[in-house]
């Protein structure tokens, strides 16, 4: 299915891939915004990927609307679905269940398992970042074993802690700043997810993978103490 070409005002063009969430066109989004990204094409400001959309931002005082719309069209007719580049893979420690999971035991009624079988099918998937949003460094995961989809709380938090990790329908996904919110909450990681006052806020972007890595209340506390100290250096793969 050929993509839709879109204005978005007068400064701003989506093009809108098939309606569904899935990898091969998070891939063909992602091949795209490389792709002009290479050929800097004078006009274009500025990219914001999606689910199923890319928007491409551009000065129509250098660039107007029907050159835009060609290229757009010619470079999004031939996408391959594999990205040429090598796989990112961020590891995130969490503390499953205790103060830091509540809800675990929402998730082991709806899902019939054990505490310890929802936290090794939970850490056992690399999860695809598909998009950032919602709040500073919140990715949008897929990759949930469907065991695991739980509904969103009937009544949402005020308040849930930076670092949370929960569960919502079919997705999975960290708070990285205090916020209110209705995911259920599994565990938490005591890494500082967003980091404003660094160079790069984010240990992670879309198009890199999360991998949890159950870890032990002794191993927690040692962690949080390293990031309080600048010390902690996250684990980082990558994969050809």
């Amino acid at each position: 299915m050929k993509p839709s070409i879109i204005p978005v005002g007068d400064t701003a063009v989506d093009v809108v891939f098939e309606n569904k969430i899935d990898p091969i066109i998070n891939s063909q989004i992602r091949n795209l915004q490389s792709k002009l990204e290479q050929e800097a094409i004078t006009g274009i400001t500025g990219f914001l990927a999606s689910f199923r959309t890319l928007t491409v931002f551009y000065n129509p005082m250098q660039i107007s609307w029907p050159e835009l719309k060609s290229i757009l069209t010619k470079e999004s007719q031939h996408l391959d679905s594999a990205l040429h580049t090598e796989k990112t893979i961020v590891h995130l420690p969490v503390l499953y269940g205790g103060e830091f999971g509540p809800d675990m035991v929402n998730i082991e009624k709806q899902s019939k398992l054990s505490s310890s079988e929802i936290i090794n099918l939970h850490s056992q998937p690399q999860y695809l970042i598909y998009m950032l949003g919602f709040l500073p460094g919140f990715a949008y995961l897929g990759g949930l074993d469907e065991r695991l989809a739980t509904p969103r709380l009937a009544n949402p938090r005020l308040k849930i802690n930076p670092g949370s990790v929960g569960i919502a329908g079919t997705q999975t996904g960290m708070y990285p700043i205090e916020s209110p919110g209705g995911w259920q909450i599994i565990g938490r990681t005591p890494l500082q997810l967003f980091q404003p006052s660094a160079d790069d806020p984010f240990y992670y972007s879309a198009g890199d993978y999360i991998k949890f890595d159950a870890i032990t209340v002794s191993e927690y506390q040692a962690i949080q103490h390293d990031v309080e100290q600048h010390q902690y250096q996250i684990e980082v793969e990558k994969e050809k």
